[in-house]
């Protein structure tokens, strides 16, 4: 396929929708998926032709080596709904750049532009009554590629399969949120897949953010693989440290993920002129600040829940309480990105893409 060559689709209708089954008001994020899917194989050193179809289960061999080796990407992003009744998606073309970069780095053929941002449109304008109006409602898009090719020698797949969900979701977190500081565990190390979403890096956090649950807090503040002395993530989000005035948050390397949120923050905070540090933020740094009373806030970013506050953290033996602010950084970060992505406020960056929906 060209890169510029419109897409050739071959699309096949479900026969009844199971919409009006559906409770949008208390749906669990990720548990309901709209009536169609995109599939689309690569096979014999190319892309064949995309299919939009019903979302059913499939087949595939035992032997595939997504279940053996791992070679397993996705991506995460929405859709949403403005007052006119209009879908835009947030800049998909960095969902769509950095899914490519997770292919190349796990020996994975890319997706060529009119399969993953064309087709997506083309799902989206087919199951468009999936996604509901008003602000806290979107439409969660998860693209994905799995290693379908038999055997087991260790060695990359010859197939694949490039997929696009669409699931209808609300607001992802609710409540307090509590951070404990890892000093053992670490989501990624120097050389290894940090950077890329890789089914095997959130895999792997399973088990110590259950640790982290038995100790009453709901995630984990990642640090170095090296020396423990760095704040790197926080649970499957990139992390902020507001310390007085001043945004703190590490720089996107080969172990931490260059999200699309952390970069609107970024872009935002400083046309907002708040003062923002992209640099290695020490542990030790922090639990000075919160000593001192400097720390005045930290909080997540992401695609799912867009910022979300943390309102104190665990370091050894110690609990680390933030207070309350009346001039909330996140607060206001957040409710910019949410206006712009529902086209509520300008959009002076371009960020916004609208699907067409006829």
């Amino acid at each position: 396929m060209s890169e510029n060559a419109p897409i050739d689709i071959e699309v096949i209708l479900s026969p009844t929708s199971k919409i009006n089954q559906v409770d949008f008001e208390s749906i669990t994020f990720g548990s309901t998926f709209s009536d169609h899917m995109l599939q689309c194989d690569f096979r014999n050193g190319s892309w064949e032709k995309p299919i939009i179809k019903p979302y059913e289960p499939f087949l595939i061999d035992p032997s595939a080596k997504v279940f053996h080796y791992g070679q397993a990407i996705f991506e995460g992003l929405k859709a949403y709904r403005d007052a006119h009744d209009k879908l835009w998606l947030f800049r998909p073309d960095q969902n769509y750049d950095r899914f490519n970069k997770s292919a190349i780095r796990m020996a994975m053929p890319e997706v060529p532009r009119e399969i993953f941002l064309d087709g997506l449109k083309e799902l989206l304008k087919i199951d468009q009554q999936w996604a509901k109006g008003g602000v806290g409602n979107s439409l969660y898009i998860r693209p994905f590629m799995i290693a379908i090719g038999s055997g087991v020698i260790a060695a990359p797949s010859t197939q694949y399969r490039f997929m696009i969900l669409l699931s209808p979701a609300r607001s992802y977190y609710s409540g307090t949120v509590k951070v404990i500081v890892s000093e053992y565990y670490s989501r990624a190390a120097n050389g290894g897949i940090g950077a890329a979403k890789a089914a095997a890096n959130y895999g792997a956090q399973f088990y110590p953010t259950k640790l982290a649950n038995e100790k009453g807090y709901q995630q984990i503040i990642w640090t170095d693989d090296a020396t423990h002395g760095f704040m790197e993530e926080s649970g499957t989000m990139n992390v902020f440290f507001r310390v007085n005035d001043t945004l703190l948050t590490a720089p996107a390397t080969e172990r931490i993920l260059d999200g699309v949120t952390r970069k609107s923050i970024i872009q935002l905070a400083t046309d907002n002129g708040m003062k923002i540090e992209v640099r290695p933020v020490a542990v030790a740094e922090i639990i000075e600040a919160a000593k001192t009373g400097e720390l005045k806030e930290i909080f997540g970013a992401g695609t799912a829940a867009v910022i979300n506050p943390i309102v104190g953290f665990g370091y050894r033996d110690d609990y680390y309480e933030l207070p309350e602010q009346a001039d909330s950084f996140a607060l206001k970060l957040k409710s910019q990105i949410i206006d712009i992505q529902y086209k509520n406020a300008e959009d002076p960056y371009n960020w916004t893409v609208e699907v067409p929906l006829t």
